[in-house]
């Protein structure tokens, strides 16, 4: 008789083991959330990164796209487009530390008159306003609500006289509690003689 009062003891869990089995499963599940939403944040991260490594090509892109409508159109010589391209560059003060933006919203592609020329170069004060999106075009601009990014465009002008321009395009952003920065740089050069 006293072996089936030990055996009816051992039968089933006790509450203390009932309460760790539950510990250990809630930790378990725990641990699985915290890495689903870091890799939530990883994937973020990673898409808005992509998106600034876009963003700051294309600044380098406009400025290239400049500089061969200048050179290449201008009716006078190659040589006096380039010397145009420096001056637009000169005068949007992009050669100083707060560097200058671009906005490229109004302009008119079936424009035969070249409308790169047109893009107008702005100091950035003490800062440069931010990039908006427009989810209905997909395209960043200065027209639609603000976006996380800013960019800023810095160029160096080489040799005297000028034969080399340094161009560095530069898009900040802030995604959490963390402030974000990648830098696009390229050298142009006078290519028409």
């Amino acid at each position: 008789m006293m072996h089936q009062f030990f055996k009816n003891k051992r039968d089933g869990f006790t509450l203390v083991e009932t309460l760790v089995a539950i510990s250990i499963f809630t930790m378990s599940i725990l641990a699985l959330f915290s890495v689903l939403a870091k890799g939530i944040s990883n994937t973020n991260y990673a898409k808005t990164k992509i998106i600034a490594s876009y963003l700051g090509q294309e600044g380098i892109e406009y400025i290239r796209n400049m500089r061969d409508t200048f050179v290449l159109y201008n009716p006078s010589s190659s040589q006096a487009g380039w010397n145009d391209f420096n001056t637009k560059l000169a005068n949007g003060s992009c050669q100083v530390a707060n560097g200058c933006y671009f906005n490229a919203d109004n302009l008119d592609y079936g424009d035969t008159t070249q409308p790169m020329i047109d893009i107008t170069l702005t100091a950035c004060g003490a800062s440069c306003p931010p990039l908006s999106f427009d989810s209905s075009t997909g395209k960043y601009g200065y027209t639609g609500p603000d976006s996380d990014f800013v960019r800023k465009i810095q160029i160096t002008q080489v040799g005297s006289p000028v034969n080399e321009v340094k161009v560095f395009s530069t898009i900040y952003w802030t995604q959490g509690s963390g402030n974000y920065s990648m830098v696009f740089s390229e050298s142009l050069f006078n290519w028409m003689e």
